[in-house]
């Protein structure tokens, strides 16, 4: 495509990007889901995540959601099924204990799955590239 072309897209359909610009959004969207907020005086952070889990039932159907969208980014990028139901379990584990009341809250604090699993993404991508 030339410069200044604008590209038609169907509707729904995103922009086509490299892997690198599909890691660093994913990476965006799990650091605002586990990591984005610092309690001051601490060095405990947490994220979106946690604070939508909150919302007792829906809270965790809505995050456990947004994490399935990570690894159908990832299922795109073509990782490894092995590395597909790693990612899977840690998103399992998430909603699971996430749901029981106050304790997985607590967890979502200490475990931050999606932080996981871009480090599972990473690696996959990196294993690519050698």
């Amino acid at each position: 495509m030339a410069r200044g072309d604008v590209e038609i897209l169907a509707p729904g359909e995103r922009p086509s990007e490299s892997a690198e610009e599909t890691f660093e959004r994913l990476d965006k969207l799990s650091k605002l889901l586990d990591t984005a907020i610092l309690i001051p005086g601490t060095n405990i952070r947490f994220g979106v995540d946690a604070l939508i889990g909150l919302v007792p039932v829906v809270g965790d159907m809505i995050s456990t959601a947004i994490s399935s969208c990570l690894i159908y980014e990832a299922h795109r990028l073509g990782i490894s099924r092995f590395a597909l139901w790693r990612m899977m379990g840690n998103v399992a584990i998430d909603g699971m204990v996430g749901a029981i009341p106050f304790l997985g809250d607590a967890f979502d604090v200490a475990f931050r799955a999606n932080r996981r699993n871009m480090r599972i993404l990473q690696d996959q991508l990196a294993r690519r590239r050698r």
